[in-house]
This record gives C-alpha cells, structure tokens and sequence, in this order.
C-alpha cells in the first residue's frame, strides 16, 4: 500500500526553516548507529519543520532498525501494507474529520486482504517532554475522534474501555492504538514526533487462530528485552485487563482507568450483541453497557507481546532469518 504523507502547505514562519535534509544526516541509514543512537540523532533534526517524506523516512528507519524489536511492523514496512499520514497539530479541529475519512479508505482499500496492515498517523506537534503530556493529548484525541464518528461501533469487541475486551472503534472498525513520541521511556516507542498507529483488531485473530500468537510472543519478548533490558511492565501478562493501559506505552498505578468515555446507541447494540465476526454464538454478558455479546474471542490485542505497533507476527519466518515463529 502506498504511503500517504498529504498534508497543509507550511505556513511562512514555518517554510523558513531549512533543517538539513535527512538522507544527509544518515545518508547509510541508521543500522551503523544503534537505535537509541539513531533515535537521538532523528530527534535532533527538527523534523516538524522537514518535508513530509523525511518525516515518513525517519519513521521507517525506526521500524526497520535491526535492533528494533517489532517484527510485525518490519514486515509491514517492507511489504508496503501501511499507509502514513503527516498532520500538522494533534489538537487541530479539523483533525477527527480528516483521520475518520483516511481510516475509512484504508478499512475499504484492506477489505479481504490477507497479512498485517498499519494506518499511521504522525504529528507535527505539540511535541510531548513527558509521557502523561503525551498520553492525555493521545487520549483527548481519541475522545474528539470518537464523538466525530458517526458509525456504530465495530462488532465483537467491548465499548467499556475498562473491559478486557475493548477495542477502540473508528468507522466501524476496530483498532489496537499505539503511541509513540520522543519522550517515551521505552526505546521501541521513541518516535521522533508525536505519531499514532491504527491496527486493525482481525489480524490478531487471525494470528490467534493460526496457533502463532505465543510463539511470536516469547520472540518479541527476547527482542525488546535485548533493547531495553528488561520486559515494559505495560505489556506483562496483564490477564484480564484492557488493552487501553498500552495505548500510550506509559506504565500505569492500579486502578487507573483510560480518560475516554464511549457513546454508543442501544438499538443497534442490541441488535449485534449475538452476531460476532459475521457468525451467531452463544451470549456473554457485558456489565459496562447493559447488552449480551460474546467477547470470548477477543481477549487484549497487545496483552503480552512487548511489541511498540501492537503487532505480534508475520511472515518472520521468511523476513527474519533466525527468528522462527
């Protein structure tokens, strides 16, 4: 899928500054750097101010790291299956319009498509210098997104973002959201701007049911280890815990709760509470909004995997020598 970077001309103040160009800064990439040394030396390139294509790069030259621990987003940077927005602020108004009409298109362009797919969304500003900055600009967003669409939310997942079986909703569509900014404690989240990625919630499923998740867990695991050198708390075995407390990569006191609060409209609920993934089940019962649905598929996306995309496994087996799965 082709990278779309569209975004508003600068304004004057902005099309004055002439950072270096960053194929001048790591004109070998970033492999003869380590990633954190790499990160560093994207961080300090103001890439607010750069074209929109060195934005998308610097992001590539994250993903594509050999010591970044994601093999999920590698593969899907280098099978093309993303598709990259650059906008100018998170707390623009128009915004939510803007993100709900990309997500849409990318839902429709990967409609039975097979394998994994990113929608990214990259910022230009406000950049965070801490991580509770960025995740409640994250979530404020989240929230101005949600109350923008006007799609009822996606079938088999729970609208409680407490519960263990949220996903956030976008036209219809559920998503496992990943954040990552430069003020991230964790490397593997240490984008150099302010940058959301979209999952779609299936391909998890879909690994899930092809016997794969586990494996690919213990190698992600290793990896992020390798990096960091220790597991990100934030995605231990949480057990029964929503998938929300990863969303920003921030590791969170007991008893947090994400800042999002869900509308959804009854009669369609109920009307989709026994019809999961296309199929009818056996009912389940969710307390948060007073209707039946059967979640007994759709434990935590990310729940355990270390991975910063919320991806677990692709294709590892041919785009990774060594790392079976």
């Amino acid at each position: 899928m082709s990278t779309d970077t569209r975004m508003d001309a600068p304004t004057p103040a902005e099309a004055t500054v002439r950072p270096a160009p960053l194929a001048a800064a790591l004109p070998e990439g970033g492999d003869q750097h380590g990633l954190e040394s790499t990160l560093d030396l994207l961080a300090g390139m103001d890439l607010a101010h750069s074209p929109e294509h060195d934005v998308a790069r610097a992001l590539e030259l994250m993903v594509t790291h050999a010591e970044f621990p994601c093999l999920g987003a590698k593969s899907v940077f280098r099978r093309g299956g993303l598709a990259h927005v650059v906008l100018d602020d998170m707390t623009d108004p128009d915004v939510p319009a803007r993100l709900l009409e990309r997500l849409r298109a990318f839902a429709g362009d990967i409609e039975g498509e097979k394998g994994f797919h990113s929608f990214i969304a990259t910022f230009r500003g406000p950049v965070p210098t801490d991580e509770a900055t960025f995740e409640a600009a994250l979530f404020q967003l989240l929230q101005r997104l949600h109350d923008a669409d006007d799609e009822s939310w996606a079938d088999g997942v729970g609208t409680d973002p407490n519960d263990p079986h949220f996903a956030f909703s976008a036209g219809g569509t559920a998503y496992f959201i990943v954040g990552l900014h430069p003020a991230a404690s964790r490397v593997a989240r240490r984008a150099p701007l302010p940058t959301l990625v979209f999952n779609p919630h299936d391909q998890f499923e879909e690994l899930r049911a092809e016997g794969r998740f586990d494996h690919m867990r213990s190698t992600i695991r290793r990896r992020d280890v390798d990096l960091q050198g220790f597991v990100n708390p934030m995605v231990a075995d949480h057990g029964d815990s929503t998938e929300a407390l990863q969303y920003s990569g921030r590791q969170h006191p007991t008893g947090w709760q994400p800042p999002l609060e869900v509308h959804v409209d009854p009669e369609p609920e109920r009307a989709a509470s026994t019809r999961i993934g296309g199929r009818t089940g056996d009912a389940g019962t969710d307390h948060s909004t007073n209707r039946s649905t059967d979640h007994s598929t759709t434990t935590s996306a990310g729940s355990g995997s270390g991975c910063p995309f919320g991806h677990h496994a692709t294709e590892q087996a041919n785009d990774q020598p060594g790392e079976q799965g």
